[in-house]
């Protein structure tokens, strides 16, 4: 047997209604001939022959004591004989781009934009059939939220942070933003199973979006932009005044309207190989749904290899000893056989 080791070691505990088991068993000796005793008194109960075996008793309590450990150790699941096996887990690399300028907290989609696209991202998530995922923020600058990880745990805890205050400088750079992926998150060794998922409303301040999109292309990465917003007669942008009271955002003495520029995102999308433009406007969207059908269904890489170690399971052998030890001492009996005859006992 090489290197036994148990699954659920907590399991073992159980050993311990053995000794439990074997002091009832003896209490209930010791009842049934203080029991006799009473009925025919002490003096006598030595010259009583009866048809009880105090060693079938105490057969029948073995095997059931031998049982309960045995079902202990089943239980623990043991296992043995390791055989050493490379585990490749095959995904892509998928990085959110996520646009969390003020004009994202506009409320035509409820309860605004930014909170709406991280709903959606986060359903997304619980989707994801062993890719890398990353996130990046973006406004007048950007930043790595997360860098590329298979830890979702820690994507969602960095999700959940993300706010209009991630980004200190105003504005919508999203050239930037795409290039600050390109050179940064993704590795530039590898021309494919890349994908960048940009959500935003589409305003740009002259960082030349499409021009960062064709060059992204050129390294074999995907854009699959998701457009929020009203495209038509926009919507304000609210902000809390001095008072704490809700106001909208202004610009030169001028309420700030925000507008979806779809046209700037599908061109984006189409400088890409493969890539997508989805119009959300202010309807509803599925993430999780575009994820199936545009990623999940793509060209995959090995994104992690590790040698594991796997056991063969024995637990049914100790499972089915104790389960012949069981129908044993059910068919065994506390009877003598015929013709013996000896002094009574508890």
């Amino acid at each position: 047997m090489n290197e036994m080791k148990f699954m659920h070691t907590e399991m073992l505990l159980l050993v311990f209604l053995a000794p439990a088991l074997l002091g009832f068993f003896l209490f209930a000796a010791q009842r049934r001939r203080r029991a006799l005793e009473a009925f025919v008194g002490a003096g006598l109960l030595d010259r009583i022959v009866v048809s009880a075996s105090p060693a079938r008793r105490r057969l029948m309590a073995a095997f059931i004591l031998c049982a309960v450990v045995l079902i202990a150790i089943a239980l623990a699941r043991p296992c043995w004989n390791p055989k050493q096996k490379q585990i490749e887990r095959r995904g892509r690399d998928v990085v959110f781009l996520l646009d969390v300028s003020k004009s994202m907290l506009a409320e035509d989609l409820a309860p605004n934009r930014l909170e709406r696209a991280k709903l959606a991202i986060r359903d997304c998530v619980e989707k994801l059939q062993g890719d890398r995922v990353g996130i990046v923020v973006f406004a007048g600058t950007s930043s790595v939220k997360c860098p590329l990880t298979l830890d979702y745990g820690f994507f969602r805890m960095m999700l959940d942070d993300i706010s209009t205050d991630s980004i200190t400088r105003g504005g919508t750079l999203m050239g930037d933003a795409i290039r600050k992926i390109t050179t940064e998150v993704f590795d530039d060794q590898e021309k494919e199973c890349k994908d960048i998922v940009l959500i935003t409303d589409g305003e740009d301040h002259d960082s030349f979006p499409v021009d960062a999109a064709e060059k992204a292309g050129q390294r074999g990465i995907r854009l699959i932009a998701i457009g929020f917003g009203n495209a038509n007669e926009g919507t304000r942008i609210p902000v809390t005044n001095e008072k704490g009271g809700k106001a909208f955002l202004t610009y030169k003495g001028k309420e700030v309207w925000s507008k979806l520029d779809a046209d700037t995102l599908r061109k984006m999308a189409i400088a890409t190989p493969g890539g997508k433009y989805c119009d959300v406007s202010t309807g509803s969207i599925d993430l999780g749904d575009i994820y199936a059908k545009l990623i999940a269904t793509s060209e995959k890489k090995t994104v992690e290899s590790q040698t594991v170690k796997l056991y063969e399971e024995k637990f049914q052998i100790f499972l089915a000893l104790a389960l012949l030890l069981l129908f044993i001492e059910a068919g065994t009996g506390e009877r003598r056989r015929k013709g013996k005859t000896v002094g009574a006992q508890g």
